[in-house]
């Protein structure tokens, strides 16, 4: 690979990663073909994009984003690197690894790291934190339902029992004059 055509791919890493405020980089080496093209597949089904690189140039593409990525250099930039993309959902990658090792019944491919809004997380063991995490949506539809619980509640009560605690409230009114 020559010099020009490293500079365009590290441009081009530089752009997702700015794209897309969730990566995960995985070690997949040791998976068959037939694994390795199942991994992509369902990658491809859920939306997630995933793409080798060497790690020196993951690193450069890191090296140029405003966020501090060297302690991914000592861990997780070793080895063989994949990295899966996801700009909606930062678990869906999280899920996504622990389907496929549930199908294909083997523990690979492995989390060797994760970027997820800036907050890092490095080795395997935070596999199942990350895959627990709430989307954007989820979120919003949560906060949606708590404000809108205690209307509700106030609402339902006004109308609940045939007026009850209107009743209540116009005979403690009464009994005030």
């Amino acid at each position: 690979m020559t010099r020009e055509e490293k500079a365009v791919v590290i441009e081009d890493l530089v752009q997702k990663f700015s794209d897309n405020s969730h990566f995960y980089i995985t070690d997949a080496s040791g998976m068959s073909v037939a694994d390795t093209n199942a991994l992509r597949r369902l990658c491809f089904e859920k939306g997630v994009e995933y793409r080798v690189f060497k790690n020196t140039l993951i690193q450069k593409a890191l090296e140029r984003m405003d966020t501090d990525y060297t302690p991914f250099d000592d861990a997780v930039l070793k080895g063989f690197s994949g990295i899966m993309f996801s700009a909606e959902n930062a678990n869906a990658p999280a899920k996504l690894i622990k389907e496929f090792r549930k199908k294909s019944g083997n523990e690979s491919p492995v989390l060797k790291g994760a970027s997820i809004d800036t907050d890092l997380f490095i080795g395997d063991e935070n596999l199942n934190t990350l895959s627990e995490l709430k989307s954007k949506a989820e979120l919003i539809g949560e906060i949606i339902g708590l404000l809108q619980s205690p209307a509700k509640n106030v609402i339902s009560g006004l109308q609940g029992a045939g007026g009850k605690l209107a009743g209540i409230l116009k005979t403690l009114s009464e009994r005030e004059n």
